[in-house]
């Protein structure tokens, strides 16, 4: 049976760090570079909580009490919104692109599992990858996020130990995700775990472990996916009044899935339901909602995970992606000794299928992702040059993607982002 952690209760302020409080903290939350991973709430739950702001984004709250000095020394290394953790250094084994981050091998392909394939995000890579590492006894459990069974719009922290429990949770949950919100009980649970995290959670982690052992010890694999950034509830709360179902009790929501992309969908427990296609659903609601740390995210696609996958969107002519129902295809990029060997194994035991997939390829399939690459240099310079803080970017090829952006593009996102600085809309 799987255990859930606690729900994200709302409140009704913003939350006020003062330096006093937490220098890191602070600056954090002055900047609005929290990235709602949860980190800070897991580590030091008596000092912080972890709520709801008014606008629907998952923030830590201050319980009163400073903290202590290696509770804050903690959270300033692996705070995201303190400090992004590097890419690896390049080897013979593994080359280092300044879009697509550490690459040893690039891949595209789908869980063989029919019910797995359709009902994952794209191909269900990761979550084959999680099955098959959890019914070998490789791993004792699953960690990662689903929605939330009494409050569907809403996702919970689950540590998995079944197949049947993994499959459930599959499928993406576009908004507040604080998968690191119990960390400090589960590095003190001595079974070890495979764990599906957005960019920053894992980014976060290797952060974490460089100055907590137990996380290796804990951790076999680390798993990620491309983000197009973590929208707050209100977007999802606008799906649903737009599907028709505002104020509905619901008895189920999803974003996407059950076919690829699929459709978000909502059911009321009357039996009423509405759907809204992925194109609609993420393009007019949710990708508006963006919070501002996703904006300036040098590591969108998780360069810092054994394996990353991503939705391998077929182009179109206008050399963007297409988002016809089709079966699910996931790109898979091997960034470690360790991710090899999982899906080695993986691939060996029939779990999933893959093919090698030439890296210029995946430029076709996430041009978004390669845009938002290129401008985190300007959109980073704007918050500097308006004396506001932003985390520290070393070793993420940033200089190098911005070298590839025209001039004019920089510019605009330059003067766009120092705009909505100081008019408080970031």
């Amino acid at each position: 049976m799987a255990e859930y952690f606690g729900r994200l209760e709302p409140a009704n302020t913003v939350p006020h760090w003062s330096s006093s409080q937490s220098p890191a903290l602070s600056r954090v939350m002055q900047g609005e570079l929290c990235a709602g991973c949860g980190l800070c709430a897991g580590m030091a739950p008596d000092k912080i909580a972890l709520r709801l702001t008014p606008e629907g984004f998952a923030r830590p709250y201050p319980l009163g009490p400073a903290l202590a000095p290696e509770e804050e020394s903690t959270v300033a290394r692996a705070c995201p919104g303190s400090e992004i953790a590097p890419w690896p250094d390049s080897s013979a084994a593994t080359n280092v692109h300044p879009m697509w981050g550490p690459i040893a091998r690039s891949l595209e392909g789908h869980a063989n599992d029919p019910a797995v394939r359709f009902v994952g995000s794209s191909g269900g890579i990761l979550s084959a990858l999680a099955i098959h590492a959890l019914t070998s006894g490789a791993v004792d459990a699953v960690v990662h996020m689903g929605g939330d069974d009494a409050v569907p719009t809403l996702n919970r922290l689950r540590v998995s130990t079944s197949a049947a429990e993994i499959l459930a949770a599959a499928g993406s949950r576009y908004g507040p995700s604080p998968v690191l919100s119990d960390i400090g009980a589960l590095l003190d649970d001595p079974r070890r775990f495979i764990i599906i995290g957005k960019p920053c959670d894992i980014g976060a982690l290797r952060q974490l472990a460089r100055v907590d052992a137990r996380v290796d010890q804990r951790f076999r694999w680390m798993l990620s996916f491309f983000c197009g950034g973590m929208p707050s509830l209100a977007g999802t709360d606008a799906i649903v009044a737009a599907v028709g179902l505002k104020g509905a009790k619901l008895s189920a929501f999803r974003y996407r899935g059950n076919g690829w992309p699929g459709t978000a969908r909502a059911e009321a427990t009357d039996g009423r339901s509405g759907e809204m296609s992925y194109a609609e659903s993420w393009g007019r609601y949710l990708s508006s909602r963006v919070q501002y740390r996703c904006k300036i995210c040098p590591d969108a696609v998780g360069g810092t995970a054994d394996i990353a996958a991503a939705d391998a969107w077929y182009g179109g002519e206008s050399g963007y992606p297409q988002f016809d129902e089709r079966d699910g295809r996931s790109l898979i990029l091997v960034r470690s000794a360790a991710g090899a060997e999982l899906l080695d194994l993986a691939l060996a035991a029939g779990t999933c299928s893959a093919t090698p997939l030439a890296v210029g390829e995946i430029d076709l399939m996430q041009p978004a992702q390669a845009r938002r690459k290129r401008l985190i240099a300007a959109r980073t310079m704007a918050a500097l040059l308006l004396f506001q803080p932003v985390p520290k970017m070393r070793g993420l090829a940033v200089g190098t993607a911005a070298r590839q952006a025209r001039f004019a593009e920089q510019l605009k996102n330059l003067l766009g982002s120092a705009r909505r600085i100081v008019q408080g809309r970031r």
